[in-house]
């Protein structure tokens, strides 16, 4: 066998990164987005190593429950929901089948929000997390503004068992009750109002990407014929809620840009409503001031 210039064998690669290799180009074919990813993070899952230890595990100890875990995903189930994790922020949250998978965009949403409320003039700022699903909005609200005071808000059952489950042990209050009638006792109060609320339109239905369409709750995905009638009805909740000056911070659909600004305007009590972009630069959240009488 040839040797290489430092006289040292060159090590074969291992069993499992070959493996690997053929499970992206499989989960390539079937049009999952991140290939590669997803065929690593499903062997770092099986395997019980981090993604980037992958090369340490033995051929011996190779697991063949790995080409079922690649089969799932390669039917398009969320890599999620496969390994029962999803990571946000500095977060890693339980998720699975009734809850909403957080996505990468919604960590520039909170990202805003936190410095928003890092800026205030307020010691224990209030939060509200409205349709708040896994919990991801209100724990990071809660852990990266220490000495925030954060209210959790989801409707429905199956989702509410996700948002319990990951604010176990936490300063997040969970409540089980509507976005639009949430919290009636703090009305006034609240500093800051954040949602990921449903804005897809029932008519661009076909165009969902199968991890979304077939496993996530409808109820977190619709929202009327124009995607915003949720919208509509946290911008009263928000109004009701905020102190006068309070922000609110509501994400919504890339396509939307423009139109969510307008639902917060100055005759509904608004000022300074405005877009924002998310790391890709695509429109992907409006901000609003209560204003001041």
């Amino acid at each position: 066998m040839q040797q290489n210039p430092g006289g040292r064998t060159p090590s074969p690669r291992s069993l499992l990164l070959a493996e690997v290799a053929q499970a992206t180009q499989r989960l390539a074919d079937a049009g999952v987005p991140s290939p590669r990813f997803d065929a690593e993070e499903l062997a770092a899952f099986v395997h019980g190593v981090k993604r980037g230890e992958l090369h340490l595990v033995k051929d011996a100890d190779f697991d063949a429950r790995y080409w079922e875990a690649v089969a799932r995903r390669e039917a398009r189930e969320p890599l999620q929901h496969i390994t029962g994790r999803a990571f946000f922020r500095y977060l890693e949250l339980q998720v699975g089948p009734g809850v909403f998978v957080p996505r990468p965009e919604t960590e520039s949403v909170v990202g805003w929000a936190i410095d928003a409320v890092r800026a205030m003039d307020v010691v224990e700022p209030l939060i509200v997390d409205l349709c708040s699903g896994s919990g991801a909005i209100a724990l990071a609200m809660a852990q990266e503004v220490p000495r925030s005071r954060v209210h959790a808000v989801e409707l429905s059952e199956d989702a509410l068992v996700w948002t319990r489950r990951n604010a176990e042990g936490t300063r997040v209050t969970v409540h089980h009750g509507d976005a639009l009638t949430a919290l009636p006792e703090l009305d006034g109060q609240v500093d800051l109002v954040i949602s990921n609320p449903p804005y897809i339109p029932l008519t661009e239905w076909e165009y969902v990407a199968p991890e979304a369409r077939d496993h996530d709750p409808e109820m977190a995905l619709f929202s009327g014929e124009d995607g915003l009638d949720v919208i509509r009805g946290i911008e009263r909740t928000a109004h009701r809620l905020l102190r006068p000056g309070g922000l609110v911070v509501v994400e919504h659909a890339d396509t939307q840009g423009g139109q969510v600004p307008w639902i917060f305007n100055e005759e509904a009590g608004w000022t300074d409503a405005a877009d924002h972009p998310d790391l890709n630069n695509r429109p992907r959240f409006a901000t609003a001031r209560k204003a001041t009488p």
